[in-house]
């Protein structure tokens, strides 16, 4: 993929663009985050992103966080429509035993959390993001060929033009370097349910 189609909807301060090969330097207290049980709202991480108005499609990323060291320190794939409504999905350091791989779903200002646990050894993930239309898949793998399905979701305002891509952040007092690489975009990998018509708009 071409990195010169992506735009910054929060521009980090310090990061480094070589090829198709993305870091950014997480800055403290970053997040994205609205109300549900915390009761706070955090809305400043960064976020690069490309836009589509295709209708089914796969992002895939694979993201690299061996300095990942300290309570919520994480990065993934993010689609981030506005500060009320947006997904996400990525590995989330909680201590020296385990992190969180999780996904948050973000409707008209609420966000809820998946997650599951995974060992605190694990310093690389590939994630494939995929649409049909306004309804999204999220899975993830540890070896780029082998994914496993973390949810499907619906998101209320996804229809038409979307913008997707990767974030990292640091909510606590912390910094990492997030490494992003080898992004493509395929045809959607997320097949019609049985009985469904095909992808009649499918353009790749």
């Amino acid at each position: 993929m071409d990195l010169k189609n992506f735009k910054w909807t929060r521009k980090p301060q310090e990061y480094k663009i070589e090829g198709d090969r993305l870091e950014i330097i997480t800055m403290p207290h970053t997040d994205l985050w609205q109300r549900t049980y915390y009761h706070f709202q955090n809305d400043n991480a960064p976020v690069f992103q490309m836009e589509t108005d295709e209708k089914y499609f796969s992002f895939v990323v694979k993201t690299e966080f061996s300095e990942s060291h300290h309570r919520f320190d994480q990065c993934g794939i993010v689609m981030y429509l506005d500060s009320e409504n947006w997904l996400k999905a990525s590995a989330e350091y909680e201590n020296e035993d385990y992190q969180h791989l999780g996904s948050v779903v973000t409707n008209d200002g609420y966000s809820d959390w998946a997650t599951t646990t995974l060992d605190a050894s694990v310093k690389s993930m590939w994630y494939r993001f995929s649409r049909r239309k306004d309804d999204y898949c999220i899975e993830n793998s540890v070896d780029g060929v082998n994914f496993s399905q973390m949810r499907i979701c619906h998101m209320r305002h996804g229809k038409g033009t979307i913008r997707f891509g990767v974030y990292a952040c640091s909510p606590e007092d912390s910094s990492f370097k997030a490494t992003f690489s080898n992004m493509a975009l395929l045809e959607c990998q997320w097949k019609a349910h049985d009985g469904q018509p095909p992808d009649v708009e499918n353009r790749f």
